[in-house]
């Protein structure tokens, strides 16, 4: 390398602006674990293909009254992956199914995340009545059994993708929400939130500018982790009957599937395929998840 080409490296470096150097520093950390990567490809191929699934499949394709197949045909060279009840391309309901799944396993994880991390926070900052309080409506939430209260909260609101994530979501914030708690506790108790107190900072100013900051990264290692159970939820729920039986979904199809002859009559490349992409994207979210665990906070590997 010549003596321009070093002096132009060096001001490339330094034009760098210093809050992309921790971002390069954890896309490189996070490249040495190739099971986080394995788990970023899976999702990234997922996420591509219910994007574009809207460019090759039509809607008339989906539609049982306007199915023209075998009914429950085994796979062939037409049908890949054979056919449902009503002479649908299951291939096709697959890739569709991904667009709903992943739809309300994100949204989800979203009122999961946001309304577990704000009562963590301000459990944390204030403490006293109100910390306690919050912490008690945590725990009773947690001392009942999610499943049986997402499927009562499923049927009250009615069936549909509305109502299951909001019951999802209603039985999913806890976990972030002690572990928000714990964080903000340990962030407050630093030298430079106490300086903010001297200088005038307010409470609002303290959780979202000092606090917040901080937890960041706790927020995004728990959604990571958070989609996995969601996706779980939403096919469990979807399975049982409380989703909408006019979409198309892992659990819809599993729903079919099971109510409509595919266990009895040996259809297994029914029953199969939604259940293996939703074991994969769970995967794929976990492996992720975990990696990022493990890069930001390097100490849990060590305590595992």
């Amino acid at each position: 390398m010549s003596a321009a080409q070093a002096v132009g490296a060096d001001q490339a470096a330094v034009a760098v602006p210093p809050r992309f150097a921790g971002a390069r520093r954890f896309v490189r950390a996070f490249a040495h674990r190739p099971s986080g990567v394995t788990g970023v490809v899976l999702l990234v191929l997922f996420i591509l293909l219910a994007l574009v699934s809207p460019l090759f499949i039509g809607l008339d394709q989906l539609d049982v009254t306007k199915a023209d197949g075998p009914l429950l045909a085994a796979p062939s060279g037409h049908y890949p992956l054979g056919t449902d009840q009503a002479g649908r391309n299951v291939l096709l309901l697959l890739v569709w199914g991904s667009r709903e799944s992943l739809r309300v396993g994100v949204i989800a994880t979203a009122l999961t995340v946001v309304f577990g991390a704000g009562v963590g926070i301000v459990a944390g900052h204030y403490g006293g009545f109100v910390g306690r309080a919050l912490m008690h409506v945590t725990d009773w939430f947690i001392a009942l059994p999610s499943l049986p209260l997402a499927i009562s909260l499923a049927a009250v609101l009615g069936q549909g993708e509305t109502s299951i994530t909001i019951a999802i979501a209603v039985t999913s914030w806890t976990a972030t929400a002690r572990l928000i708690r714990a964080q903000t506790l340990a962030v407050e108790a630093r030298p430079f939130v106490e300086r903010a107190r001297a200088l005038g900072a307010g409470d609002w100013q303290i959780m979202v500018r000092q606090v917040l900051p901080n937890v960041t990264p706790l927020i995004l290692v728990s959604s990571t982790l958070t989609v996995a159970g969601a996706l779980l939820s939403e096919a469990t729920l979807t399975f049982l009957g409380l989703g909408n039986p006019a979409s198309i979904t892992w659990g819809e199809m599993l729903n079919n599937a099971f109510f409509n002859g595919a266990f009895t009559a040996g259809a297994w490349w029914y029953v199969l395929p939604p259940g293996l992409a939703i074991l994969v994207v769970v995967l794929g979210f976990t492996l992720t998840g975990r990696a990022v665990e493990h890069v930001l906070d390097p100490r849990t590997e060590d305590r595992r």
